[in-house]
């Protein structure tokens, strides 16, 4: 899967349900590659029908098709102004993280090696759903991360808050 450039993740529509799964497909194909998936126990996700998600700490597991096997996970703790976002490889050791702005109006974080190296940047606009990795100086676009907006997930969207994104590096 870590070899690909591009991606489209889709969210799960699921109804009554406190933690997200999102389905990994080859930008391309549409094949599936792997699924996200929230790891949240049964105290976390009573919890979150009381509490807003930044209050709560949670993992996200990324497993590769077609055997599940772990591919890397993605820790959050809990917040009030800014988060840290680490990333873990598939033992468990941090490869790096991501930390939020602060006083930014269109989000974003930056990003850092395990070895606290600023290495990347994530950029948000104001309206829309794109987001940019650059390097620190702003000058490579290094990814992006946008949303996906056809008839049937505006539709969707009326409904739902399962979103579909697409993700080139």
């Amino acid at each position: 899967m870590l070899e690909k450039n591009a991606f489209v993740v889709k969210e799960k529509v699921k109804f009554i349900s406190n933690s997200n799964t999102y389905d990994i497909l080859d930008a391309e194909s549409g094949d599936p590659l792997g699924v996200a998936q929230e790891q949240l126990g049964v105290m976390k996700q009573l919890l979150r029908f009381v509490l807003p998600k930044q209050f709560m700490s949670t993992v996200v597991e990324v497993r590769e098709k077609p055997d599940d096997q772990l591919v890397f996970s993605i820790r959050r703790g809990p917040y009030l102004f800014r988060s840290q976002v680490e990333v873990l490889d598939a033992d468990g050791k941090r490869v790096g993280y991501f930390m939020s702005k602060i006083l930014t109006i269109s989000g974003g974080f930056h990003i850092y090696d395990n070895n606290e190296q600023h290495f990347a940047e994530i950029k948000g606009k104001l309206l829309g759903f794109d987001y940019r990795f650059l390097s620190p100086d702003h000058k490579v676009e290094m990814g992006r991360v946008s949303k996906k907006l056809t008839l049937g997930s505006m539709v969707k969207e009326l409904f739902t808050s399962a979103d579909t994104y697409a993700v080139q590096v």
